[in-house]
């Protein structure tokens, strides 16, 4: 009875959701489509997202957009690759990091946060994004786009080059597996102790509060074909999202993704408190190979991830696989460096772990950071993220499950500042696109840049920080938040689910 009046509950909560994000809809102006008799251009930003500019009928008429096959193909490619660092990358990666009796628990979290970020991404999520918001836009988008109303197709989404489109399909479905990576990278601070139906609330709420307007602020923008005209410069900044507008760079989620994901693990495990045992006795990873394979799996689609955050499949893109190469094997490298050298032993944990924080500290780098700055940002974070996740951890007595802070969080914030500094042509870096010019790179300077990144960061910070609380309040409220020490002593897996992941 107790199981389904929580049920009940979390879709209650489901419900006021989405009329929570109505009301927030009816105070913002729909937004015209492609199609309609008012230009309309659906653009993308040098951080890699969309965003929609209406032009008045009186304005010169926008440059045609063109569809290149190879583009779409290789969106189409990115998309299903960063779904495979979902399910089952991030999945085994996870599973093989608890112990044997949480691994069914493990697997059905990142599975049930998967599926409904890609329902509510299709029912409010792609509008709060990626639309004008009105009088909230520099926080959140509208709801002209719910339930994906006025996209099909016949329309489109621009990259960065100007009048160089994909299908606005395809679009959707790339930021769609976003979503949902961020959301599941979350339920590693949480792991072990956390009920299945507090997961539930939590990838419902946690996406709407947290996840959309974060995404809205650092990737909604005017476009190139606004950008290219100098005289739309107070329209283009006045119509930004907040972090966009501080001129931060965000190329693949930096903030989005991973310090946003590192902030809300933290809060859940502060929230829940830590697992029983913890710091008294050992709970080393179960399967070492699971893990080792899904960090794999997460390198293989961390291409489609970063690469494919380019919207086109040009140099670009190739700078980007390059930097997702070098950055973690430089990561990996120093982590297990550090590691042999202040404990004695190179562990094959320390191997994967520095991958994935190279992984991370690289994504709001990949397509501005010429190699060798790649290279650099990967050997400063490995020795950084290890320090987060052992002594920093060990000091503050907090119980990051897996190390999502220590990892994400952390190299996150390294990797979002380090931007500043290795997109300087100088440097070896990429620039900065300046469209008004023709597509010059431009540069700030590393001192007014690092500031722009540096107030990215702090938004992110108070943001995903004071969300994530509410969220995670609201969740243990309606569902108790974790289960009993005699379920957790047992094991969550057959308690929760009637399984487990072993037949001895």
């Amino acid at each position: 009875m107790t199981k389904t009046k929580g049920l009940w509950r979390s879709l209650r909560l489901a419900a006021l959701a989405l009329v929570g994000a109505a009301a927030l809809g009816a105070m913002t102006p729909d937004v015209a489509f492609a199609q309609d008799t008012t230009a309309v251009v659906e653009t993308t930003t040098p951080d890699t997202t969309a965003t929609t500019v209406t032009v008045e009928e009186t304005a010169a008429p926008a440059p045609e957009l063109t569809v290149d096959k190879g583009d779409t193909a290789w969106m189409l490619v990115s998309t299903v690759l960063v779904l495979l660092m979902i399910i089952p990358g991030l999945a085994l990666f996870y599973g093989g990091l608890v112990r044997a009796k949480n691994m069914v628990s493990m697997l059905s979290q990142v599975f049930v946060v998967t599926a409904i970020g890609m329902v509510m991404w299709l029912l409010v999520g792609y509008s709060l994004a990626f639309t004008d918001g009105g009088g909230l836009n520099r926080f959140v988008g509208g709801l002209s786009k719910v339930f994906l109303t006025g996209v099909d197709t016949n329309t489109l989404v621009e990259t960065f080059s100007v009048g160089v489109a994909i299908p606005e399909l395809t679009f959707v479905a790339f930021q769609m597996t976003f979503a949902c990576i961020t959301a599941a990278l979350v339920l590693g601070g949480v792991a072990e102790r956390v009920k299945f139906s507090t997961i539930v609330v939590f990838s419902i709420l946690w996406p709407v509060i947290v996840y959309y307007p974060m995404a809205h602020m650092v990737w909604w923008w005017g476009g190139p074909i606004m950008a290219s005209d100098p005289a739309n410069a107070e329209a283009l900044a006045s119509g930004a999202g907040l972090i966009w507008s501080f001129g931060a760079l965000d190329f693949a989620g930096g903030t989005v993704v991973h310090i946003n994901s590192g902030v809300a693990a933290l809060i859940g495990a502060l929230l829940l408190g830590s697992r029983t045992g913890y710091r008294k006795e050992p709970m080393p990873p179960h399967n070492l190979t699971f893990t080792v394979l899904g960090t794999g799996l997460l390198w293989f689609g961390w291409i489609g991830f970063n690469a494919g955050s380019n919207l086109e499949s040009n140099s670009y893109a190739a700078l980007a696989l390059i930097n997702t190469f070098v950055a973690p094997a430089g990561a990996a490298l120093s982590w297990t460096l550090t590691e042999w050298v202040t404990k004695g032993k190179p562990s094959l944990l320390g191997l994967a772990s520095g991958a994935v924080a190279g992984l991370v500290a690289v994504t709001p780098a990949a397509g501005f950071a010429g190699p060798v700055g790649a290279l650099i940002l990967g050997l400063v974070v490995g020795p950084i993220c290890l320090f987060a996740c052992s002594a920093l951890k060990s000091w503050l007595k907090y119980d990051d499950s897996l190390d999502v802070f220590g990892i994400h969080g952390i190299g996150g914030i390294v990797g979002a500042i380090g931007t500043g500094i290795v997109v300087n042509p100088a440097f070896g870096g990429a620039g900065i696109v300046d469209y008004a010019a023709g597509g010059a790179a431009v540069y700030p300077g590393i001192v007014p840049q690092v500031i722009a990144q540096a107030k990215g960061v702090l938004v992110t910070l108070v943001w995903s920080g004071v969300g994530s609380l509410i969220v995670w309040v609201i969740a243990r409220g309606l569902t108790g938040g974790r289960v009993s020490k005699e379920v957790e002593a047992e094991g969550v897996d057959y308690a929760e689910h009637g399984e487990v992941a072993y037949h001895n």
